[in-house]
């Protein structure tokens, strides 16, 4: 693996020399924002049907590009171009696409702040998160490129059974995939899934969010950058309201990776197994519980959530929004919580200094403001909740950090609301708590802040969660790093119970096949 990045998602702080750099790029990204993008098919731009334009979540003013949007008769070719040269790739013996797709770390590597400097223009990532998210990419292609070649290609002799007989268990690439990218991590969660798929041996149809076409367009870049052939990936920017069954239950397709919402996502599941059932690796929503008992230490659990709630403004799948305390230090840690939250610098994602950023649109920015106004109306406690519209902050969608006492059910601990609101609530016994963190349909992160190692070992046994974290202060639910956290989803918040970023992630790309071979 190459050597640890500047940057993970545990960084409190960037070195000056990463804020300069940050500038210049910047200053250089700014002078090519508002052209005109068109989406690739084995390589050749194509116009598609209409240009659809694509602002800034921090400033409106700002057009960061316009896409080509592609048709339906796009998408049917596109398919095709990936399956014409599906067997061709497929032929293409593993340390070959090994070597190609290891490439793609290089070219991060010279475009580090450039990438950085779109995720900030484009989804609002202030520097210490769009340097983290660059710098998972490296990380995961080095941790993928490892997984095949530490597995041999993953062609395994079995045992003998007898006479002439040989046999081999071998894992096959199943054809075309599809990678359908989400807004939060535009880079990191439609790169990871390209690289396994390709990996694997697989032809791949890219997608990434309409929030994130121009990032999507850096991360196809960077893997022919690297020499992977144009035939090997197609890029489409599909609007979301063509998303749909035409994608998803295209017959052309043998597998899709999918990142997003639970509704979505549950939709992509059951849409994309028709005759036969097909592999689909749904990665969907969290509503992410810290428990927190009278053992814990209180300053170090306000931290942990303040920044796993607050961190990226909300948008993690990660982020905790719910907390469940124990009722003798609710108000107590109630209390630190508001002052972590105080303490946070929101702003432009343009400034280094800035910790967080804009919500991702005014839709968010309603959400969150709702969610306050519903506890205010109900007589609970707010600490937050309101828009920031001073100054140059009025063209962006700033939500302010938000923090709520619950004293009993509301929708609000039941859905992701995907702002930088965090829902606190009272409870009676570690018992009660463990019981409403493993009550939702989700099961994506859970946290723990005790000091007691019988609620340790408790929660470790009974949690429900594919992401579990024990009284950590970079993040109460949040800050998987591949290769020492594997990343996915249990029950409502996956399909498959495999993370990305883990030892058996890969593997969910290829299929298995018993070959015999009888020796004359």
């Amino acid at each position: 693996m190459a050597a640890t990045p500047q940057v993970t998602y545990e960084t409190f702080a960037a070195p000056e020399p990463e804020a300069q750099s940050f500038r210049a790029a910047l200053a250089r990204l700014e002078g090519s924002l508002g052209e005109r993008h068109p989406f690739y098919l084995d390589g050749v731009a194509q116009r598609g049907a209409e240009w659809i334009d694509e602002r800034s979540p921090a400033d409106e003013r700002v057009l960061v590009g316009s896409f080509a949007a592609a048709t339906p008769g796009d998408l049917d070719r596109a398919v095709a171009a990936a399956r014409a040269f599906a067997p061709a790739w497929a032929a293409v013996e593993w340390p070959e696409r090994v070597r190609l797709v290891q490439g793609v770390s290089g070219a991060i590597a010279e475009r580090r702040h450039e990438l950085a400097a779109i995720l900030a223009y484009e989804i609002g990532k202030p520097l210490l998160e769009a340097l983290g998210e660059v710098d998972e990419c490296t990380v995961l292609i080095d941790w993928y490129c490892e997984q095949m070649a530490a597995g041999g290609g993953f062609r395994t002799e079995m045992g003998p059974a007898g006479g002439a007989e040989r046999t081999w268990s071998v894992l096959r690439p199943y054809g075309v995939w599809a990678v359908i990218g989400p807004f939060n991590f535009p880079m990191a969660l439609l790169l990871g899934p390209i690289a396994a798929a390709l990996l694997a041996g697989n032809t791949v149809l890219a997608k990434p969010s309409p929030y994130g076409y121009l990032s999507g367009h850096a991360v196809y870049e960077l893997f022919r950058q690297a020499g992977v052939p144009a035939e090997a990936l197609q890029l489409v920017t599909i609007p979301d309201a063509c998303l749909g069954e035409r994608l998803y239950g295209h017959p052309g397709l043998d597998g899709l990776t999918f990142t997003g919402s639970h509704a979505t996502g549950m939709r992509v599941f059951h849409g994309f197994s028709r005759e036969y059932p097909r592999p689909a690796i749904c990665e969907m929503g969290g509503k992410n519980p810290a428990i927190v008992t009278a053992s814990a230490d209180l300053r170090k659990a306000a931290l942990g959530v303040a920044r796993s709630a607050f961190g990226f403004s909300g948008q993690r799948c990660s982020g905790c929004s719910r907390v469940l305390v124990a009722r003798e230090v609710h108000d107590e840690f109630l209390g630190l919580l508001q002052e972590r939250r105080r303490e946070v610098r929101l702003g432009s994602p343009l400034d280094p200094d800035t910790q967080i950023g804009p919500v991702i649109s005014p839709e968010s920015v309603r959400r969150l403001l709702d969610a306050a106004a519903e506890c205010r109306a109900a007589g609970w406690p707010v600490d937050g909740g309101r828009r920031l519209a001073e100054g140059e902050l009025r063209f962006g969608n700033y939500a302010e950090p938000t923090l709520a006492a619950i004293p009993g059910d509301s929708r609000l601990l039941r859905e992701e609301l995907f702002t930088p609101f965090v829902a606190v609530r009272a409870v009676a016994s570690f018992g009660e708590a463990l019981e409403l963190a493993n009550g939702l349909v989700f099961g994506l992160t859970a946290g723990l802040y005790a000091e007691d190692p019988e609620e340790i070992e408790r929660f470790e046994r009974t949690v429900r969660a594919g992401v579990v974290y024990v009284n950590r202060e970079a993040g109460a639910t949040t800050g998987a790093w591949p290769g020492i956290q594997s990343f996915g989803g249990w029950e409502g918040s996956g399909s498959t119970g495999r993370g990305a970023g883990g030892l058996y992630y890969l593997q969910q790309y290829m299929r298995e096949q018993s070959l015999t071979v009888v020796d004359r």
